[in-house]
């Protein structure tokens, strides 16, 4: 068991430094799945049965003792050093390749859970989110919010509440799924998207916005405009760069391509069933659905709420919508 426990612990730490690495495509739901899976069957079988033997093990220990101890007393001996105190200890001791299978199992159960099911930590890498989101920003989503999906075969359980425009969702990102990605939801299946000269409308209606003052900000020392826009019930800051044009340069040969029309002026696209338009509040600054098209349902990871943490700037900790 040792070797076969110490061969295990080789093969998972190997294949999660590659992913780190970048030398493979990881699944971190499928890493967390298969730990629960081989811990879980460490912690069982030290329950039922290393556990008991060690249990065993003692138990013929003290037998031996007191047999030791009733033989030296026929033969007048009283005062024998019969301490078996430390014997024991070593009997009772967990081995190490048990310490990191079965005695991790209770903590890797709780955070397969709570990620799975309730709520997943992430880490802002880019300025696409700016003003909402900053760079450095950690965040919790809400795993639950739009449906229970099962951990690695991602079959939807429970409905939960629809996806809604304005929401900031974690998604997984089309071309490249083992990669996580963080947008605002802009269209919803059914939905005309227009964004043409840098203002947004939905269904032939533009999207309300109102001024706001410039945008100073620290990562590139510049001033951007600014502005706020109403996306159903949902206001939240967007920012603009005069000096990038108004085209789409580069979009990619997605699913559903030809449901957009790409002009000089932007892009109008008509969100097929099952799918969403995601931007970047960063509007010039965003790789989004107009350059990679849409975002499936099934690419859905959650929905991204609260600011747990910025250690460059404790006062981004809170809300946002």
């Amino acid at each position: 068991m040792e070797v076969l426990t110490g061969f295990l612990l080789a093969a998972f730490c190997g294949y999660a430094g590659s992913w780190y690495l970048g030398l493979i495509e990881g699944n971190f739901a499928l890493l967390m799945l298969m730990a629960v899976l081989i811990s879980g069957s460490y912690w069982l079988a030290e329950k039922f049965y290393f556990w008991p033997q060690r249990l065993k093990a003692v138990e013929q220990l003290d037998r031996e003792k007191a047999k030791r101890h009733q033989e030296l007393s026929k033969m007048g001996i009283d005062r024998v050093d019969t301490d078996t105190g430390e014997a024991r200890d070593r009997l009772l001791m967990q081995p190490w390749w048990l310490d990191w299978t079965a005695g991790l199992f209770p903590v890797i159960l709780v955070v397969f859970v709570l990620r799975s099911f309730l709520f997943e930590p992430f880490k802002i890498p880019s300025g696409s989110m700016i003003p909402t989101l900053w760079v450095g920003d950690l965040i919790l989503v809400n795993k639950f919010h739009y449906g229970i999906r099962l951990p690695v075969a991602n079959i939807k359980i429970t409905q939960g509440t629809p996806v809604a425009r304005g929401d900031v969702m974690v998604f997984r990102y089309p071309p490249r799924p083992s990669v996580d990605y963080i947008k605002r939801v802009v269209g919803i299946p059914g939905d005309e998207v227009a964004y043409l000269n840098k203002k947004l409308s939905i269904n032939g209606k533009p999207v309300p916005t109102e001024a706001l003052p410039e945008f100073f900000d620290e990562s590139v020392m510049r001033y951007f405009k600014q502005s706020q826009e109403k996306l159903g019930d949902k206001a939240h800051n967007l920012i603009v760069d005069d000096e990038r044009p108004a085209f789409i340069p580069g979009a990619d040969d997605f699913a559903f391509r030809d449901q957009c029309n790409y002009t000089v002026e932007g892009v109008v696209c008509k969100v097929p069933e099952g799918h969403y338009f995601m931007m970047g509040d960063n509007r010039d600054n965003s790789l989004d659905s107009r350059y990679w098209g849409f975002v499936p349902d099934a690419n859905i990871v959650g929905r991204a709420f609260f600011v747990w943490m910025n250690f460059g700037n404790l006062g981004r900790i809170g809300s946002f919508n």
